[in-house]
């Protein structure tokens, strides 16, 4: 589609996925609070057409139903999929970049806002919340998780349903990681809490939380919330797509 972008500093993640869009691939790396740095998915990942996408993607997403909700659209592939399957589907990401490029790619409403501001959404306007890309993490810590659980279940449907992405922390042999993981006990925090941001040339994205969970942990935190898990879908080594359900 002809448009035009611009570049809003401060926003890594945004203008990484602005550069890509315009060109072949271009690097950007995750950084994790204690030093450990690891390179951000590729374009290969983000632009993904969906037969490219793992069997346990395509699985969960055509279980998408009604008017959906992404949230953390990135470069709206999954929303874009959606929308041609003929579903009305509303994408959201904080980073302006993003929103632009899913704009740029075709998605008919792109919107920046913070999973915060999902409490201005009108009541029961949603049938399907979808978070992919391991994108239960921008749920932050439990406690937060459940704050925006209850506010997910407010802008749903009585038959709503939650599909998202996330991966055990627990499995994985990589003494970093473990060691990440002992000193969020020390200090109190759920073992796969992070502390991450996006790095892209000269830009870094502000610090901020991300959540990765066991299926244990997941239903610890879904008690009170309104959602109960329905399935779980596995995917390639320690990721798993859950599928919520409303409780009866």
């Amino acid at each position: 589609m002809p448009g035009t972008v611009s570049i809003h500093r401060g926003d890594a993640f945004g203008q990484w996925l602005i550069e890509a869009h315009r060109r072949e691939d271009v690097g950007s790396v995750i950084e994790r609070d204690d030093g450990y740095v690891e390179p951000e998915w590729g374009k290969r990942v983000y632009f993904a057409d969906h037969r490219r996408w793992t069997p346990a993607e395509r699985q969960a997403l055509r279980l998408a139903r009604g008017r959906v909700l992404d949230v953390g659209a990135g470069a709206g592939r999954h929303s874009l999929y959606l929308q041609e399957r003929g579903l009305k589907v509303t994408g959201l990401d904080h980073s302006p970049g993003a929103v632009q490029v899913c704009r740029l790619r075709g998605l008919k409403d792109a919107r920046l806002m913070d999973l915060s501001e999902i409490r201005r959404l009108p009541a029961a306007s949603f049938e399907t919340v979808i978070m992919m890309g391991n994108n239960f993490g921008v749920l932050q810590s439990p406690a937060r998780a459940r704050i925006h659980l209850r506010r997910l279940h407010r802008v749903t449907s009585a038959a709503g349903r939650i599909i998202a992405q996330t991966m055990d922390p627990f499995k994985t042999t990589v003494a970093d990681h473990l060691a990440y993981q002992a000193d969020n006990r020390r200090r109190g925090r759920a073992p796969g809490q992070v502390r991450l941001r996006v790095r892209y040339r000269k830009l870094a994205d502000p610090w901020f939380d991300y959540l990765f969970v066991s299926e244990d942990e997941l239903k610890g935190i879904l008690q009170g919330t309104g959602w109960v898990l329905d399935r779980t879908i596995p995917g390639p080594g320690a990721i798993y797509i859950m599928v919520l359900k409303k409780a009866t």
